[in-house]
């Protein structure tokens, strides 16, 4: 991040703009509607800019900007002229005299950006791209309008209106937190959108009445593979919510950092032969911070039921009587094979598909080969790339076909995923080749063959 997002308070505080035509007009009307008291200091005025001026109580000289000229009482400086030469100058005066400064399109004369912004007072929404694109910025505002209903500043306000009432009733921040969401997830809303008021503070009344200290819940949330924007919406309100997140070594950082920012996150990773936190241990505190009163996010990559233990999770929280609920995400397998171009079944190719886990038990793959062994059939190996060579000489062995294509998909869905197209002979040897690192997932049917035509993740 680099720039920090404030919201300054300008009501009645002095302003100045350095220029008077429209481009100093247009930050003005900015100004004038956060309450500033604006000054322009510019040879020549626009109208328009000036009735803005007098409007606000500021005053207008009719001069070129000066640095003997006294400026250390303004909250703040634009330098909007046409002259970039003029704008640098107000820029080095403003910062030899510790005053926040905006040169409007000069990104490295500005000490802060004026972002896009939405409007729904007292609620406002602003949009920056540190100066880079402001055009951009302007295009996600304009979406982000469609999709705010007008009545969210009536909300900001009515909930102003209750928020001592609320503190005084709920002291515990975090459950006057959880208050106020299940209030914004209730009927309330709608009554203050329509201004039925005085329905709206019967309600909240209620509300606080009824109120009783939450009890503690784990959500078991599958982040699917990796690209975040195949989380599900379900994941993405439950991670928003959750007072602590416990997440495993596959859940990559952007989805992370679309948990809730103040949440408590625990990192209890699994990598062969390296768990930070046991099984046991992973189970123990989903219960210990439940009974606390806590929503806890149990975060996984891919889908918790398939190969995630999520079932050994949930049946703990049953045996302790804790509330909980399964959130499914896009299995590796599925996500991984789209990404890669390698439909898993096809009406010529596989009329079926397996999912296997590659872990060796004792350093020899269980699996039942004789019912692998299948020309129409795509086999999905989930955390094999350890056990690969074996399990390929096993499927020889058993009277699969030494060249049945196999795909290796390092990183799936990712900006780093790698794919390796080989055969039951060779693949196993490519894996050192290629560099082919965990998490790798390995597909063996004829599916395979397809790629080559169907690719489009690498294209893009």
């Amino acid at each position: 991040m680099d720039i920090f997002p404030i919201s300054l308070k300008l009501k009645d505080q002095p302003c100045l703009l350095v220029g008077g035509g429209h481009i100093a007009y247009r930050k003005a009307v900015l100004l004038a509607r956060a309450g500033a008291i604006i000054d322009v200091i510019a040879p020549e005025i626009e109208p328009a800019l000036l009735d803005l001026v007098h409007d606000t109580g500021g005053q207008f000289s009719k001069t070129e900007f000066s640095t003997e000229m006294q400026i250390r009482h303004y909250r703040l400086v634009i330098a909007a002229t046409n002259q970039a030469e003029v704008n640098q100058q107000v820029f080095l005066y403003c910062e030899a005299q510790n005053i926040l400064v905006n040169s409007v399109d000069d990104i490295p004369h500005c000490r802060f950006m004026v972002p896009a912004i939405i409007d729904r007072s007292p609620l406002l929404i602003s949009v920056a791209s540190n100066g880079t694109s402001p055009v951009l910025s302007r295009q996600i505002r304009t979406q982000l309008e469609s999709s705010i209903p007008h009545g969210m500043g009536k909300l900001a306000e009515f909930s102003g209106k209750w928020r001592a009432t609320v503190k005084a009733k709920i002291s515990n921040p975090d459950e006057r937190r959880i208050f106020w969401e299940d209030l914004y997830a209730s009927p309330l809303k709608e009554q203050v959108f329509h201004d039925n008021l005085s329905d709206a503070d019967t309600y909240i009344q209620q509300a606080l009445m009824d109120w009783q200290a939450p009890k503690g819940e784990v959500y078991l949330v599958g982040a699917g593979p990796g690209d975040p924007e195949l989380l599900t919406l379900k994941a993405l309100r439950l991670m928003q919510q959750a007072d602590v997140v416990i997440y495993d070594r596959l859940v990559s950082k952007p989805i992370l950092d679309m948990c809730r920012r103040d949440a408590e996150k625990i990192y209890v990773g699994k990598a062969r032969s390296n768990h930070a936190v046991p099984q046991e241990g992973i189970n123990a505190l989903l219960v210990k911070y439940a009974q606390a009163g806590k929503r806890v996010c149990r975060l996984k990559g891919g889908d918790p039921f398939i190969f995630g233990r999520g079932g050994e999770e949930i049946q703990q929280l049953f045996d302790a009587g804790v509330t909980f609920q399964v959130v499914p995400g896009i299995t590796a397998a599925s996500g991984c094979s789209a990404y890669a171009g390698i439909p898993l079944t096809h009406r010529d190719y596989a009329q079926s598909v397996r999912f296997l886990t590659g872990h060796l038990k004792e350093g020899s793959p269980e699996l039942p080969w004789d019912e692998l062994v299948y020309e129409n059939q795509t086999l999905v190996l989930y955390m094999g790339l350890v056990g690969l060579e074996k399990i390929c000489k096993n499927l020889i062995a058993h009277g699969q076909r030494p060249n049945m294509p196999v795909a290796l998909i390092s990183k799936g869905t990712t900006p780093e995923q790698k794919v390796v197209i080989g055969t039951l002979a060779d693949i196993a040897d490519k894996v050192a080749e290629y560099e082919i690192q965990a998490p790798t997932l390995t597909i063996i049917g004829e599916v395979v063959k397809l790629r080559e035509q169907l690719q489009w993740h690498e294209r893009g």
